[in-house]
């Protein structure tokens, strides 16, 4: 059982930058391989970003590659998302989830747990 709590979301003019932290209890958090799911009201919840376990391997949806970044700590039992050069249609709810599994990380349905979300508004 994990449970994941999400933390950094806010208000932020375009052009800014955040950085999500998601907080995993349990002792096993270095088994799960992690990603952020983002969804914005009247759309689907869309993938973000996912990391290996080992934290060795990262994956990007196409749109975000260069802007995004995502990176673990196990020690902390903490994934992080740092969100640059935001846009307004980067506004949405944040999610982080967790998979024992390590394929295909941008489908959501293969995620056991999921955080409550934090809001990142992105406005000028």
């Amino acid at each position: 059982q994990v449970q994941l709590v999400e933390s950094g979301g806010g208000l932020v003019q375009p052009g800014g930058s955040l950085r999500l932290s998601c907080a995993a209890s349990g002792r096993t958090f270095s088994s799960y391989a992690m990603g952020w799911f983002r969804q914005a009201p009247g759309k689907e919840r869309e993938f973000v970003a996912g990391i290996s376990w080992s934290g060795g391997s990262t994956y990007y949806a196409d749109s975000l590659k260069g802007r995004f970044t995502i990176s673990r700590g196990n020690a902390k039992n903490t994934v992080y998302l740092q969100m640059n050069s935001l846009k307004p249609e980067d506004t949405a709810v944040y999610y982080c989830a967790a998979t024992l599994s390590n394929r295909d990380l941008s489908r959501a349905v293969g995620y056991a747990y999921w955080g409550q979300g934090t809001q990142v508004t992105v406005s000028s």
